[in-house]
């Protein structure tokens, strides 16, 4: 096996990537979830080879830290002997309900499973970079809204049938649309856009095609039946315009593709708050009707965990009569087939083990890296950090707070309203960008949660009636911001 993959790549299990604080490996089960024996089998394997550290990331993906190169073959063969099968190739993702979801508009599992399949005939897998995705989402309860992907396929109701929203290159709410179609031109799109993004190369991705072949791809509304996936070229890497033909089975030999109406919108979007995040469904945290029975989602307070609570908290899980736990985008874990009766004892001991177990909990709105010491990159100790800002200001955090502990920015690479940032000078303020942001102020890394404090100060002393925090911190302006966090450095030094 390789010792590690490149920064950037998807870190398999055949292919564990380098960080601060040893090697990290990332599982997505082929079966969309584990039963309790499974995950507890695969704890106790972190245990053994990691740093005892089990990670549920922003995307629902499962990753165990701290391994070495030999360490981290011995986990490998201990997944293989457990008879977990890990999904490879490129991701295509649905909801962690899907399929058993009452308010789901349509099971998303075929489709995606018709893109995987097209995607490996096409041998497009080995052509595009690790971070090329695609979401399919059914709708229902948890929506994929806050997961960005390169393409974007997301069911709605039209008359008394379902066609599927086609966009690229975002989330939800950034995603530019491209058109309204039924499954079978839905799967040829994201496929012929997927060639279009190979043809770039492997650092390309959907934001990369330009209008030209954006327009080729959404002027397509119609689908001839299935055929073989030609090679698109690599100097056009367009779609001619030939009704009815679905556009994976035409290609431009010549003239320019003539510009297409980029399809609107259907249906109402859901809000946006700032950093990237998409507010338009439930976060999965708490009690979810499914077809039947119900699932009890918690989440992992900034993604992380100590393996031995996992164990803990499984453990009683299946002691209740949990068969399956899954993933979930938000950094949680979805516990299915228990009795009703069940999820209140369940929860309860969630709590008392550090869970989240209230989507009201402030820690939801912090994304906080390991830092130090658990990654030798940090220089700051962020988790420390977040928990003390959650304790003293969940009545203002309706806004995304990242802590990083250095400008790489891991737990959340997009833009946050506040970020604090670990470098050779403390812990930096940037206000409205990414961790790789040049701070607007500084404070001793012991002292970070205190400034924020005093930020939450004077939002408090400036929020109009009704405004949210967010709002009130666009308002001040960084330089105000910057200013009431560095103040109790400056009343100190008096």
């Amino acid at each position: 096996m390789n010792a590690f993959s490149r920064r950037g790549a998807c870190p398999a299990l055949s292919a564990p990537m380098q960080t601060g604080d040893g090697l990290l490996v990332r599982l997505n089960p082929v079966a969309g979830g584990l039963s309790p024996k499974l995950l507890i089998g695969l704890c106790e394997s972190a245990l053994r080879h990691g740093n005892g550290i089990m990670e549920v990331t922003a995307r629902g993906s499962l990753q165990i830290r701290g391994l070495t190169e030999a360490s981290a073959g011995l986990l490998a063969a201990e997944v293989n002997a457990l008879g977990i099968a890990a999904r490879t190739g490129v991701p295509v993702e649905t909801g962690p309900l899907a399929g058993i979801d009452p308010l789901e508009i349509a099971d998303p599992r075929v489709l995606a499973e018709r893109i995987r399949v097209a995607v490996e005939d096409a041998g497009l897998t080995a052509r595009l970079g690790p971070k090329v995705s695609v979401v399919v989402d059914g709708g229902g309860q948890l929506t994929m809204d806050a997961v960005t992907a390169d393409m974007r396929l997301v069911a709605t109701r039209v008359d008394a049938g379902v066609r599927w929203r086609v966009s690229v290159a975002g989330d939800g709410q950034s995603g530019k649309p491209l058109a309204m179609v039924d499954e079978d031109a839905a799967r040829d799109i994201a496929v012929a856009a997927l060639r279009m993004v190979a043809e770039k190369g492997r650092e390309a991705h959907a934001r990369d095609l330009s209008e030209r072949q954006l327009a080729s791809l959404a002027g397509w509304h119609s689908v001839a039946p299935p055929s073989v996936l030609p090679d698109i070229s690599p100097t056009r890497g367009e779609i001619a315009r030939s009704l009815p033909a679905s556009p994976i089975t035409n290609v431009a030999n010549g003239a320019p593709a003539p510009k297409l109406p980029i399809s609107p919108p259907v249906g109402e979007m859901s809000s946006r708050t700032e950093g990237g995040a998409v507010e338009r469904s439930r976060p999965p945290i708490g009690l979810f009707d499914l077809n039947a029975g119900l699932a009890l989602g918690v989440a992992l307070p900034f993604g992380s965990m100590p393996a031995q609570n996992l164990i803990d908290l499984t453990s009683q899980a299946s002691t209740h009569g949990a068969t399956e736990i899954r993933l979930a985008p938000g950094r949680a874990l979805l516990f299915l087939g228990q009795p009703a009766a069940a999820n209140h004892p369940l929860q309860t001991t969630a709590a008392a083990l550090g869970f989240v177990t209230s989507a009201t909990d402030p820690r939801t709105r912090i994304a906080a890296c390991p830092g130090t010491p658990a990654c030798a990159s940090g220089k700051i100790a962020t988790r420390d950090i977040a928990e003390t800002i959650a304790a003293e200001n969940a009545d203002l955090l309706d806004f995304t707070l990242h802590i990083s502990g250095c400008a790489k920015g891991c737990a959340h690479p997009g833009a946050a309203a506040l970020t604090i940032v670990g470098d050779e000078n403390g812990a930096g303020l940037v206000v409205n960008a990414t961790a790789k942001a040049l701070p607007a102020g500084y404070r001793p890394g012991y002292d970070a949660a205190r400034g924020i404090s005093r930020v939450a100060a004077a939002i408090r002393s400036a929020r109009y009636p009704g405004e949210t925090a967010a709002h009130c911190l666009t308002r001040l302006g960084t330089a105000a911001i910057a200013e009431a966090y560095q103040s109790a450095q400056t009343e100190q030094r008096k």
